[in-house]
């Protein structure tokens, strides 16, 4: 139904756009560095009456050029400018534009331009830089579904919309994600917590593959999902956007809008966002749990709906030598859960979860997260300082059924857990020269976090956290092509977890024959402390057309209040948690290597690592049980982990484009009560094959695109008991990439039509909770999104 009326509402662009035939064009092309053929980003390219900057991708794009000749006059800071002729003509050719690095010698000092790619290139961290097409091209219901194309990056999901980041097969909150320079702060270490992050208007996104704790905290001890902040608008612009979206699996309808601009030295970008969905669809009519059957109303996974709303403000000023932008964002969530992936006595509920599948009944959640960040530059002499401030409450509360449990009695609301976390964060650093050769990196971060709870059950106490740390890294170049990158970083972190006792007490049997009434004691208050050293030292070479890079870091991560103080049921993963206070805090070493060869129209790359955690934490399933949920203990033991990731592209006949990507990871216990067995969740051997075909021109269609992603996933053999082996599967799924001109001297709608699971395939991620309780992944999904651009 509402993919019918987006339908609808296309139909009408599409018709408009036969009405209105237009002599106008819009052009694409790129700018390259002339040595090295890397893009050049925030190239500046002027015509008259037009202006455009390119991404970091080199595109750029030009609307509404007429039929004829024009001069362009392209140019970038360390680039020599260059002016040209472009001929617009229907058919024309993509134009491909090359700068020359500005060599300037003033008393004899010489000032050399570096593209993004080439720092890039010259930084020993394995990363990789996701730009706002790919974002726009590949956006699915979750940012991190809309990631998990990337080879070494997946997710762990529970239902249509919550996904956590997984880097080589780490998550939680070993993946740190930072937006604006500050680390994001929800409820990490709950599976169905999401990011609480609107992907609408991000522009780009750095992903770091290894330990980042030198940079980013102990908490990046696998990896950073860093979302940068947006580009500051060239003066005197203003600019927006519309997008619509539907999807048939889940009924959602979505409706993005932006707007930025700016004067002289003010500028100001804003969003909203909100989406609506209801129950998604399996392809299967019912779900087996602990040898019950549950029926599923055509094929809806019931309760599974929800709604969001987002809504973000900035504000920035900047001068020759200052620059501080202040961001305002406030994420508001509610999202229903499977019903009977809550406990068995769903099955003796009055509530009718099939009378609707946009009800959203018990059990849900609401998730409301509010940030308050700035981000100061000042250029001070040969000194680069940043300082970010940032505050965020996560405020979130999860509901079920009311229902007695063992001696607990039947509560008085639907209110299950509360928790309330406040957290604010200080980051200063200081960039500077260091002679010819050295860039020297250093700072301090500080955190501070109160977390309260609330609610009839109980799973973490309420407790407070503080963390400090300084660090410093010297990037020194070797010579042009050789660089040197070693750094050393010291955390402290202090964390004081509150008592907290049962509301109802409990029945003792005394020795004596007696009987006693307690109120168990579920936490205790303590106060623990962390501290420890993080370093790495990294080489990077280019060789022309091929670069190496090779890194050795050391990392640690400090435990978390659930890992130490829990004791309670969790039944969102279906067992009982308890919590370890003897826990050290993990450490890791871990060696990465990365060979790139890129040339014309291919390029090849891999980046194995091989990773020892002397302590690794995880929650380890007993023999023993709490009301027929299994016990979870958290425990340690030492891990050795080895795998990477492999991928290739070539373009051919100028139209097609291929792509290739393979990841894998091994991991082994070699000590604990699972020696000689895996992690839990661990992702299997999996390929994506992409292929991609670019029209010049179909029907009223400007550059369609079509593009087939073929997902090859293996089986999961290699568990850890009670895990069940997981079948290996292949997935289908494809899309429409398009334009359309609607209106004369408009900017043009940009149209995306995507399936994903073409096939209806029945099949299980081994990363899903869901899994654990045989529920597959989501059925074939027909998803149509508009956006309008304006300035």
């Amino acid at each position: 139904m509402i993919i019918s009326k987006i339908l609808s509402l296309w139909l009408c662009f599409a018709i408009c756009s036969t009405v209105f035939a237009q002599e106008s064009y819009t052009v694409k092309g790129s700018v390259l560095n002339a040595n090295t053929l890397n893009p050049i980003e925030g190239a500046t390219i002027v015509g008259e009456g037009f202006q455009a900057i390119s991404s970091s991708t080199g595109q750029f794009i030009i609307n509404n050029l007429s039929q004829g000749t024009h001069t362009l006059y392209v140019s970038h800071v360390g680039f020599k400018p260059k002016e040209l002729t472009l001929h617009v003509i229907e058919d024309m050719q993509t134009p491909v534009i090359t700068l020359n690095i500005a060599t300037t010698n003033l008393d004899e000092i010489e000032v050399h331009g570096k593209s993004k790619n080439r720092k890039l290139q010259e930084t020993p961290t394995v990363s990789y830089e996701i730009d706002e097409e790919f974002l726009k091209q590949n956006r699915e219901n979750s940012l991190m579904q809309t990631l998990d194309k990337l080879p070494g990056v997946s997710t762990i999901n529970i239902g249509s919309g919550q996904s956590k980041p997984v880097i080589r097969g780490l998550g939680f909150n070993r993946v740190s994600v930072v937006q604006n320079g500050i680390k994001h702060e929800a409820q990490q270490w709950g599976g169905d917590h999401g990011l609480e992050i609107d992907q609408y208007g991000l522009e780009a996104i750095q992903i770091i593959k290894g330990p980042a704790s030198l940079l980013y905290g102990s908490d990046a001890i696998a990896g950073v999902v860093n979302i940068k902040p947006s580009a500051i608008p060239i003066k005197n612009s203003f600019k927006g956007d519309v997008n619509l979206l539907g999807e048939s699996n889940n009924d959602l309808f979505g409706i993005s809008a932006g707007i930025q601009t700016r004067n002289d030295k003010w500028f100001y970008n804003g969003r909203i966002t909100y989406r609506d969905y209801g129950d998604y669809k399996v392809p299967t009519d019912e779900i087996n749990y602990e040898n019950y059957i549950f029926e599923l109303h055509k094929d809806n996974l019931r309760n599974t709906a929800g709604k969001e709303a987002n809504a973000s403000f900035s504000v920035g000023f900047i001068t020759d030598n200052l620059k501080t932008v202040t961001y305002i964002s406030n994420v508001n969530a509610k999202n229903g859960f499977f019903a009977n992936a809550h406990g068995l006595e769903v099955r003796t509920s009055n509530i009718d979860y099939d009378s609707s599948n946009r009800d959203i009944d018990l059990p849900f959640h609401t998730v409301n997260h509010f940030k308050l960040t700035n981000n100061t530059t000042v250029f001070k002499g040969n000194h680069q300082l940043n300082f970010d401030i940032g505050y965020q409450n996560n405020y979130r509360e999860e509901h079920s059924e009311p229902v007695p449990h063992g001696y607990m009695p039947k509560p008085n609301d639907s209110k299950e857990r509360l928790f309330n976390k406040n957290t604010f964060t200080l980051n200063a650093r200081d960039q500077f020269k260091l002679g010819e050769n050295h860039e020297i990196v250093a700072g301090i971060n500080g955190e501070f976090q109160d977390n309260s709870i609330g609610g009839w059950g109980f799973l973490i106490p309420a407790y407070q956290r503080y963390t400090a740390s300084l660090f410093a890294y010297d990037q020194f170049e070797i010579d042009s092509d050789l660089h040197l990158q070693a750094g050393v970083r010291y955390d402290y972190g202090v964390i004081n977890t509150e008592s907290y006792f049962d509301w109802y007490p409990s029945t003792i049997n005394n020795s004596d024959g007696s009987t006693s009434y307690v109120y168990l004691q579920r936490a205790q208050d303590k106060t623990l402390n962390f501290g420890n050293f993080s370093g790495s030292l990294g080489l990077s070479y280019i060789n022309n057309n091929t670069s190496y890079k090779v890194n050795l870091g050391k990392s640690f991560r400090m435990p978390l209040a659930n890992e130490l103080a829990s004791d309670g049921v969790n039944y969102h993963m279906y067992r009982y948690e308890k919590g370890n206070l003897d826990l050290d805090a993990e450490e890791s070493y871990q060696l990465d290597l990365e060979i790139t060869h890129t040339q014309d129209e291919f390029s090849v790359g891999i980046s194995p690592f091989a990773n020892f955690f002397d302590n690794y934490i995880y929650l380890n399933p007993t023999s023993n049980y709490y009301e027929t949920l299994q016990i979870y203990e958290y425990t340690q033991s030492k891990v050795f982990r080895i795998g990477g990731e492999i991928q290739a592209s070539t373009r051919l006949f100028k139209n097609i484009q291929l792509d290739a990507a393979a990841e894998y990871v091994y991991s082994r216990q070699t000590s604990g009560p699972k020696k000689d067995f895996t992690l839990p969740f661990s992702p299997p051997l999996s390929g994506l094959f992409t292929a991609s075909y670019q029209f010049k021109k179909l029907l009223f269609l400007r550059n369609p695109q079509i593009v087939a992603n073929y997902r090859v996933t293996a089986d999961q053999n290699e568990i850890v008991p009670p895990e069940e082996p997981t079948d290996g599967y292949q997935v289908l799924n494809m899309s429409l990439l398009t334009e359309i001109n609607v209106l004369k001297n408009k900017l043009p709608l940009d149209m995306r039509i995507k399936v994903n699971n073409i096939f209806n395939k029945k099949y299980f991620n081994h990363t899903s909770f869901y899994r654990l309780i045989e529920v597959p992944e989501a059925g074939r999904n027909i998803s149509l999104s508009l956006t309008q651009t304006f300035n």
